[in-house]
């Protein structure tokens, strides 16, 4: 990183935001802005985005948008620090969007495997919305018009992140070095890249049900620890138990720190003693539980209590995310300024066009 670095990452709001996307994005986020490494730092509600597959229920959507700001304040995001903005509130990304979509043929977007994946997630098929079809696009776009250098996002990203970079040098090969070029930052922890749902299912999805939400009460989030995914093998105590796709040691990977076994196990000095043990047999999937929920109550706590503080003034959150609207839009305006100069569609503000064709069309 540098004081070069501009940095933009997002999500749908589509519900409130769970520990998946904490482990997976938020925390890292809050990391990044602390660290203070960055010329400037975009975090955005995608709204617009999140309409292309909820286009009748627009009342999903608008509910979500202050749970997702909420879930942002209460992980550490600061608005002091970074610009946070709805995306619908910057008509200039809709605009971009549309100069892309010249840039992209359909069979490049049919070939983009995230796109394919959430195609058949969604069960759209031969039916799919062009505006859902086309999020590459309007993704690129938003990347874009940040001159974003850097997209924090987890490895199911990569594609779009590809695409979001095919555009931008194609652009500039057309028109002249105008767009930035984007990379991606993965997650340091590459358990964290993925966290599954409680059932064991390989994703954390709110429409599966299976998520642990943040803005969850203790006692929710201890029901849902306790009636994880563990090893169907393991039935007795004695038996030996399996790690693989045993979903309570996957969520331990992501959030055991050492200190943990000192507060909450002593009896074990790491992670890797406790897997020893429920592998040989001996150890319940209770206990391993009761571990893990003491890990996540302490986790989400600061979190839960910050949110209620910022609960009890709603109006303010809307205050901050008009501001960051406003900053926000500064900034893409200037980008489309040079798009269309490079375009050559910024007639009005060409003096030297202007004067051409005065001369031109002179009698």
């Amino acid at each position: 990183m540098s004081k070069e670095t501009v940095i933009l990452t997002g999500d749908r709001p589509t519900g409130r935001l769970h520990i998946g996307h904490y482990v997976g994005s938020l925390k890292r986020r809050v990391e990044l802005q602390e660290a203070g490494d960055f010329k400037k730092m975009f975090v955005f509600i995608a709204d617009a985005q999140a309409l292309t597959d909820n286009i009748d229920n627009p009342e999903k959507v608008r509910q979500n948008v202050i749970e997702v700001a909420l879930d942002y304040l209460a992980v550490g995001l600061d608005p002091s620090k970074i610009t946070i903005f709805i995306q619908s509130q910057i008509p200039e990304l809709c605009e971009l969007s549309f100069y892309f979509m010249d840039l992209v043929t359909v069979s490049r977007l049919q070939r983009n495997p995230t796109v394919k994946t959430e195609i058949g997630m969604r069960g759209f098929e031969s039916s799919i919305p062009v505006g859902f079809f086309t999020y590459p696009i309007s993704q690129a776009a938003d990347i874009a018009a940040f001159r974003a250098t850097t997209v924090p996002a987890g490895e199911d990203q990569k594609p779009m992140l590809e695409q979001a970079t095919e555009i931008v040098r194609r652009f500039n090969y057309i028109y002249g070095d105008t767009l930035v070029e984007p990379s991606i930052l993965l997650p340091q922890n590459q358990v964290c890249c993925r966290l599954p749902g409680t059932d064991g299912k390989a994703k954390m999805s709110k429409s599966l049900g299976n998520c642990i939400y943040l803005a969850e009460t203790a006692q929710e989030v201890k029901k849902k620890v306790m009636s994880m995914y563990t090893d169907p093998l393991h039935v007795h105590v004695e038996d030996p138990g399996h790690l693989e796709g045993n979903a309570v040691f996957t969520y331990l990977d992501a959030f055991c720190q050492p200190q943990h076994f000192e507060a909450f196990w002593p009896d074990y000095a790491n992670l890797d003693e406790v897997k020893e043990h429920y592998q040989r047999g001996g150890l319940g999937d209770m206990k391993v539980k009761k571990f893990l929920n003491n890990i996540l109550q302490a986790e989400l706590e600061p979190i839960r209590q910050r949110r209620a503080e910022f609960e009890k003034d709603i109006p303010a959150v809307y205050e901050m995310l008009r501001k960051g609207c406003e900053e926000a839009r500064e900034v893409a305006a200037k980008t489309l300024d040079d798009v269309r100069r490079a375009m050559k569609i910024n007639y009005f503000d060409d003096a030297e066009l202007i004067a051409e064709q005065s001369k031109r069309f002179a009698r």
